[in-house]
Formats: C-alpha cells, structure tokens, sequence
C-alpha cells in the first residue's frame, strides 16, 4: 500500500514537472516566433481576402495562435497573396501555418522575397521556395525556409495557391514568422550631412586649389 501511494506521489511530481516544461517549451517558442512585431502593418496587404483587413489579423502573438475569432477567407477563388513589408531587414528562419478545417486548409504555400506589391499576375514568375502544406491546427508544423536565401528580406509575399479540399474557400488563421531582425539603415542622414559640406568639385578652381581645401 505504501509503494502504491510513494508511486502515485511521484507521478504527480513527475507531471507536474513535465506541465513546467511544456510550459517552457511554450513561451520560448512564443518568444521565437516575434517577427509579427517588426512588420509594417500599415501597409501590409492580403489580396482576394472577403474581408478588408482580415488578412492583418492573423499575424499576431504565438500566445494568440489559437484565436478562432481572427482569420482570413479567400473570396472569389482558392488563393490568397500575402505582401508583408517589415520596418528593418529579418532573417526569416521558420514559420508556422494554421488554416481552416481539412477542406479549406492550405496545402501549398510559395514565398517571394522583395518583391513589393505583387499581383496574381506576377506569381507566375519562379517563387525563391515552396512547400507543401500539412493540415495544422495548433501550430506545431515548423516550415524552414533556406536561411541563406532569406537573409535579407525587407519584404515577404506568401501565395497559397489552393486548398486540401480543393473548393474555392482557403481559410487560414495563423502565420508565425521566426528569425532575425535588424534595424533599417539611415542613408538619408548620411546623405544630408555629406550634403552641407562644400564640395570642391562644384567650383571650378585648379587641382591646386582643391588639393589646398582638401589638406586644410
């Protein structure tokens, strides 16, 4: 009796212990998958989205995965175009989909990068990678793009072509973006401080002369 009760304690201990882990697990994959915070949401689009804006909602928090109140649902046919401009430059390094039921879940997604406003004209053209898209509801299913190719996105357009249902209803209610972000550069400061200095080549004096400003 004894043993049985030692044994049902350190299975609560142990369970107890695995809760802490996953917990962990969680909330660091949570604070991996930030990215959603360095894009421009101003200015990001999702074209043949029934809903204006909707496609906006769904780039938000890993802890907020799980909101079935927030998706996106193509209109007129299967497909749905992402164009995400971000405030700097990331690495992108991973990425997670959620989507609909088995009917209306993505089952390809192609990724462009820095290709600003593209059109379903323009995804004719060869995307840098693509993948094939497993039914995920919880947002378990890493995708990892080839970092070296994606080291310097200032801009990301993610086409879903179709669906496993193949209908004419994507839905999709999660994208996590994981990687690297680096401030965007300030040319524009160098440019003006290098402007307010007087340039000998916009006089037109002898070589002495300007090698004369030039040592002073």
């Amino acid at each position: 009796m004894s043993h049985s009760c030692h044994g049902h304690s350190h299975g609560g201990g142990h369970n107890h212990d695995h809760d802490c882990d996953a917990c962990c697990a969680e909330n660091l994959r949570g604070q991996e998958f930030n990215l959603y915070l360095r894009i421009d949401m101003e200015s990001l689009t999702c074209l043949n989205e029934v809903e204006d804006g909707s496609g906006k909602t769904i780039f938000r928090s890993f802890e907020d995965r799980l909101d079935k109140d927030k998706f996106v649902a193509s209109d007129a046919d299967a497909e749905l175009l992402f164009n995400i401009p971000f405030t700097g430059s990331i690495k992108l390094k991973g990425m997670l989909v959620i989507g609909g039921e088995r009917e209306t879940h993505p089952n390809k997604m192609r990724l462009f990068k820095n290709r600003p406003n593209m059109s379903f004209e323009d995804i004719q053209a060869k995307a840098d990678q693509e993948f094939d898209v497993h039914v995920d509801h919880d947002g378990a299913i890493e995708y990892k793009p080839i970092v070296a190719r994606f080291s310097d996105v200032q801009h990301l357009s993610i086409h879903f072509p179709s669906n496993h249902g193949d209908c004419d209803r994507t839905e999709v209610y999660y994208i996590g973006l994981k990687g690297d972000y680096t401030e965007a550069r300030r040319h524009e400061v160098t440019i003006t401080a290098y402007e307010t200095q007087a340039n000998p080549a916009d006089h037109k004096t002898s070589s002495l002369d300007t090698i004369g400003y030039m040592i002073s």
